[in-house]
């Protein structure tokens, strides 16, 4: 055997040997945030709004898919009954608070559809999750409730949607429109009811069009560039399943993933360390966290699969070492979102599973 093959044969192994090791450490990480969001969330002293919690509700949804210990999905239960019981004194109908803006009981003040479909998106997947079908029943009709009331009202001409109560802009709106077209998606997976499905459409085909550097309306790309391309993607890491390869429409979603991981690959510290982005900063760096979720997802539609997930790879590896700099995180904004990509990464495609039937629940399948 020749000198470089016994070289590659020694790295090749050297690699393999690491990635058990890597997979480990990630699951011992991720657990340990699941165990401090369970300590912090449902508490008095928890001051962070709810859509932000609601990204650690889901990561708690998939710790107990793989681990099945209940305490991770009653934490989640106990979170979406909060969000059922606020939604029951809200004004509009349907409405969830958010831990800000107009409270259950006032009918004036802000709210907004793209906040507001993130805790939905959280209720949904407890939802999807609890055995007992009226428990189930109880928070699909929430999320059911809500989801009407943006249909009977916050959908664009063009099939963007509005961010519902906002003084400062009324128009069709990147942040609502990406996270209510994720919603209306698994709205659509989980009941097969058309018009989630039709709603869903409308905003893949309103992304599709909208140039995400120059997004308009009173917060500019410049303001908070990662947080436009980790809402846009909310749509698109769901939606592309369900497109016809080959037809305008999945070109155009396409164009827009494409567009979003060049954007990543030039601004990613994981990749680019000499760059300035703060991943602590609530509007300038905290959805980083989030961005190596939509590369898992979305790796299997690009020329280089492996490629991206190894990219993906490299930026949680930096996300890892500011979460962990000083010891055991606090969950926080960038935690949060960090959490539905150790989710991602380490039970694929789990995030976004619909309620399992009875025979699937005995074979263990998703």
């Amino acid at each position: 055997m020749k000198l470089y093959e016994t070289i590659a044969i020694l790295i090749f192994s050297a690699l393999a040997a690491a990635q058990p090791a890597e997979s480990d450490r990630l699951r011992v990480e991720f657990l340990k945030m699941c165990d401090a969001a369970c300590a912090e969330l449902n508490t008095p002293e928890r001051k962070a709004s709810f859509y932000q919690d609601s990204y650690a509700v889901r990561a708690l949804a998939v710790a107990h898919d793989l681990t099945g210990e209940q305490k991770y999905l009653e934490v989640c239960r106990r979170w979406s009954d909060r969000m059922i019981e606020y939604q029951n004194g809200m004004t509009p109908k349907g409405a969830y608070w958010m831990h800000y803006g107009r409270k259950p009981g006032e009918t004036k003040g802000e709210w907004y559809v793209g906040d507001s479909s993130s805790i939905a998106l959280g209720v949904l997947a407890t939802a999807v999750r609890s055995p007992d079908s009226k428990q189930h029943q109880r928070y699909l009709n929430s999320v059911k409730s809500y989801a009407k009331l943006v249909i009977d009202n916050y959908v664009g001409p063009e099939g963007g949607i509005t961010d519902g109560l906002w003084s400062k802009f009324d128009g069709q709106w990147w942040c609502s429109t990406g996270i209510f077209g994720s919603l209306a998606f698994l709205l659509y997976n989980e009941t097969d009811d058309e018009t989630y499905r039709k709603i869903g459409l409308g905003t893949v085909d309103w992304l599709n069009r909208l140039d995400f550097h120059n997004v308009g309306g009173p917060i500019s790309f410049e303001e908070r560039s990662p947080t436009v391309v980790m809402y846009i993607l909310e749509t698109y890491s769901v939606a592309l399943p369900q497109l016809e390869p080959g037809s305008q429409r999945h070109a155009g979603a396409m164009a827009q993933l494409n567009k979003c991981l060049q954007w990543m690959s030039e601004n990613q510290r994981g990749r680019v360390p000499s760059l300035p982005w703060d991943y602590n900063s609530h509007n300038k760096g905290a959805k980083f966290g989030g961005l190596p979720f939509h590369m898992y997802v979305n790796a299997r539609y690009v020329a280089d699969p492996a490629g991206l997930r190894a990219a993906a790879d490299q930026e949680l590896r930096y996300i890892a070492s500011v979460l962990w700099k000083d010891g055991s995180p606090k969950i926080s904004q960038l935690a949060v979102f960090a959490m539905m990509s150790y989710a991602e990464k380490l039970s694929p495609g789990t995030i976004y599973r619909k309620t399992k039937t009875p025979s699937q629940s005995e074979k263990g399948t998703q």
